[in-house]
């Protein structure tokens, strides 16, 4: 990780690149079901804002981000919640993935919640190491729980391994 790399909350100014950082992420046909990265509206309206993060260095910007979506309105689950970690193709490799895990996980912790779960396809190694080492566990393979809708993948099945993370600590 570049000595000059910072992690800071996410502004709205910061969209354009988080934008551009999700839609090449949507691009490897690893990282989510979606088939383009949302407009500002819907990503702020379905993102807790207290822990939407991006790292930014100073030489190439924002080169990545992370934040978390409520997993139900219920006030019983206001603990738990779902996360996505997004890395710039430059950048990835150098361990942004890791400490940008890691200060969400910070960050959730300090605001209350308990749980952060996650799914990633099987085939995403960088992803499922990462989660593994931030202390994440495998809760079970969801075997064909979405078809692909773009790409050379389109109708095809796939499956994806439930993560979660419980906190050591009573938040």
């Amino acid at each position: 990780m570049s000595p000059d790399m910072q992690i800071r909350p996410m502004k709205q100014s910061d969209w354009s690149a988080v934008q551009r950082i999700f839609q090449e992420g949507i691009d490897t046909g690893h990282a989510t079901f979606e088939s383009n990265a949302p407009d500002w509206d819907s990503f702020d309206s379905s993102r807790l804002q207290e822990h939407r993060l991006v790292a930014e260095t100073a030489e190439h910007g924002v080169v990545g981000w992370a934040a978390v979506s409520a997993v139900s309105s219920r006030p019983v689950y206001a603990g738990v919640v779902e996360h996505s970690v997004y890395v710039a193709a430059e950048a990835r490799g150098l361990g942004l993935g890791k400490a940008l895990l890691q200060a969400l996980i910070d960050s959730t912790e300090r605001g209350g919640v308990w749980t952060i779960q996650s799914s990633v396809f099987p085939e995403n190694h960088s992803s499922l190491r990462i989660h593994e080492g931030a202390g994440f566990r495998v809760i079970g393979l969801r075997s064909r729980i979405a078809r692909m809708t773009y790409g050379p993948a389109a109708g095809q099945w796939r499956d994806t391994i439930l993560l979660e993370r419980r906190s050591p600590i009573d938040v």
